[in-house]
C-alpha cells in the first residue's frame, strides 16, 4: 500500500505527450474554494480536487514510449498522472511533515483545488508487512500529527487517515506482543487522538477506515468506527489501496452508515449492538451480489426512526475492472490446481493482473452519503514484492512455465508468475502495471465522463 510518492514536476510533460496531459489537468469544475458550504458531513459536489506533480517513474516511462514510438500508450499514461490523486505522507520528522504539508497546500492553493491527503505514520501499520513503518510509539505519533494539522492550517483540503488501521488492529496481525509491541486499545486512542487534532482545521475533512466490501462485516466496522470517533469526523473510507466493484462498495458504504445510526439511537432495538447489523456476509451472501438486496431490505425493516448521516468517499483509483477471480488461471494454458487459485484469491489485493482505472475523481456521486470518488492509492506503485515467500502467491511450475522464469526453489518464492518478474518493493513505481491500468481504464481515459 505504501507509496513513495515522487515529488518532482517536469515542465516537458505535457509536450512529451502531446498535449494530452494539459487537456486532462484543465480546469471543468467551479474551486473549491468558491463553492459554497455543504451542509453537514458531505463535499460541496463542485469541489475540485488538486493534481500533485507526477512521479519520477511515470515520466520516465512516458518518456521512453514516447521514444519507441508508442504515442497512444504515452498519453494514456499523460492523462493517468494528470488526474487529482492523493499525496501521501508516510514519516518524517514533526518539522518535515509539517513543511510537507503546507508544500502541498501551496501547490494545491496554486491550482485552486482541494488536496486529498494520506496520513500513514501509524505505530505498527500495515502489521509491519509490506509496507512496514510508521511513528515508534503513540506519543512520537501525535507529535507527528500535531506538525500535520498545521501544517495544513485553515486550507480546504480531505485527509485519508490511516488506512488499513481500523480494519487491521494490533489483534488482528497475529504476531507475539514481543514482536508486535502495540495494542488495540493504543491503536484507538492514536485515531481518536488525531481526529480531533485535524478536525480542528475549519477545512479538513477527515474520514476514518472503513475497508472494504470484501473484508470485515458491517458490525465490525461500525463497532471500530464509533470507537475511532467517526461521528466528530467527516465519515469513513472505503476500498484504499483495492479493486472492489463501486456498487459493492455503495451498498456497504451505506449499510455502515445505517448501522452507525441503529446502533447509536437509543430508542432502536440495536441500540449498543453493532454484531445484530445485517452485512454482506448476512443474511446476503458474500459471493452472491444478487442477493445482496436481502440485506437492504434488512436495514428498511430495522431502521425505526434512526436517519443515517455518517458520510464515506471510495478509493476508484484501480477497481475499473472490479477483483480478479484468478479463475484465468485455473484454464489453459495456465492449468493451475484448485490449491493455487485459492492462495492466488487471497491475494487478489497484491498487484494483481487484468485491472483497470476506474471513475475519475469528483465530489459529484449522485449518492446522498457518497461524498466522493477519488483516487487515493497512487496508480502504478507497487502493492509490494508479491510472491511465495511474502505468502501472497503460489504456482505449480509442472503445469505452466516459461522460458526465462526461475528453475530453483529460492529464486520461485520471490517470483511472481502472474507478471513474469519479480514485482518492484512496496511503492516503487510498477510500469507493467501502471500501463495495463491506464489501458484497461473503466470509463476510458479517452473519454470524458464523469469527473474528467
Amino acid at each position: 500500500m505504501f507509496p513513495r510518492t515522487g515529488r518532482r514536476a517536469t515542465r516537458g510533460l505535457a509536450a512529451l505527450t502531446l498535449g494530452a496531459a494539459s487537456v486532462a489537468a484543465a480546469p471543468a469544475a467551479a474551486l473549491a474554494a468558491d463553492a459554497p458550504g455543504a451542509p453537514g458531513h458531505s463535499l460541496a459536489s463542485n469541489t475540485r480536487f488538486f493534481v500533485p506533480p507526477p512521479s519520477s517513474g511515470a515520466i520516465a516511462q512516458i518518456k521512453q514510449l514516447v521514444r519507441g514510438g508508442d504515442g497512444r500508450d504515452a498519453a494514456l499514461l499523460a492523462r493517468m498522472a494528470a488526474t487529482p490523486q492523493a499525496v501521501w505522507f508516510t514519516g518524517g520528522t514533526p518539522a518535515q511533515v509539517r513543511q510537507q504539508a503546507h508544500d502541498t497546500i501551496r501547490q494545491a492553493a496554486f491550482e485552486r483545488a482541494a488536496p486529498v491527503m494520506v496520513a500513514y505514520d501509524i505505530p505498527g501499520r500495515d502489521c509491519s508487512q509490506y509496507s512496514a513503518g510508521g511513528a515508534l510509539d503513540q506519543s512520537a505519533y501525535e507529535a507527528w500529527i500535531d506538525a500535520l494539522a498545521a501544517g495544513i492550517g485553515r486550507a480546504k483540503t480531505v485527509v485519508i487517515l490511516e488506512p488499513d488501521a481500523l480494519g487491521n488492529m494490533p489483534s488482528n496481525c497475529g504476531q507475539t506482543s514481543s514482536a508486535y509491541p502495540f495494542t488495540d486499545a493504543e491503536r484507538i486512542s492514536e485515531i481518536d487522538y488525531a481526529v480531533s487534532a485535524l478536525e480542528k482545521d475549519p477545512g479538513a475533512a477527515v474520514y476514518l477506515d472503513g475497508t472494504h466490501s470484501g473484508w470485515q462485516s458491517v458490525g465490525t466496522m461500525t463497532q471500530r468506527l464509533l470507537a475511532g470517533d467517526v461521528r466528530q469526523a467527516q465519515g469513513f473510507f472505503l476500498n484504499v489501496s483495492n479493486y472492489q466493484a463501486d456498487p459493492q462498495l455503495i451498498d456497504y458504504g451505506t449499510w455502515i452508515s445505517d448501522c452507525i445510526a441503529m446502533v447509536t439511537d437509543p430508542n432502536n432495538w440495536a441500540y449498543n449492538q453493532p454484531s445484530d447489523c445485517a452485512s454482506q456476509y448476512y443474511p446476503a451472501s458474500p459471493g452472491d451480489f444478487s442477493t445482496w438486496g436481502l440485506t437492504t431490505q434488512w436495514y428498511a425493516q430495522n431502521m425505526g426512526d434512526a436517519v443515517a448521516d455518517t458520510h464515506f468517499v471510495i478509493d476508484t483509483s484501480r477497481n475499473g475492472q472490479g477483483p480478479n477471480n484468478m479463475q484465468a488461471y485455473a484454464a489453459a494454458p495456465y492449468n493451475q490446481p484448485a490449491s493455487v487459485i485459492s492462495k492466488l484469491v487471497s491475494g487478489n489485493w497484491c498487484n494483481p493482473p487484468a485491472s483497470g482505472l476506474g471513475l475519475r475523481p469528483t465530489a459529484k456521486t449522485g449518492v446522498p452519503l457518497l461524498d466522493a470518488y477519488l483516487w487515493v492509492k497512487i496508480p502504478g506503485q507497487s502493492d509490494g514484492q508479491c510472491d511465495a515467500a511474502g505468502g501472497v502467491r503460489a504456482w505449480d511450475y509442472s503445469a505452466y512455465t516459461q522460458p526465462g522464469w526461475p528453475v530453483d526453489a529460492a529464486s520461485r518464492q520471490l517470483f511472481d508468475p502472474l507478471w513474469g518478474l519479480n514485482d518492484p518493493a512496496a511503492g516503487a513505481w510498477f510500469p507493467q502495471q501502471a500501463l495495463q491500468l491506464a489501458q484497461e481504464a473503466q470509463p476510458s481515459l479517452f473519454s470524458f465522463g464523469r469527473g474528467w
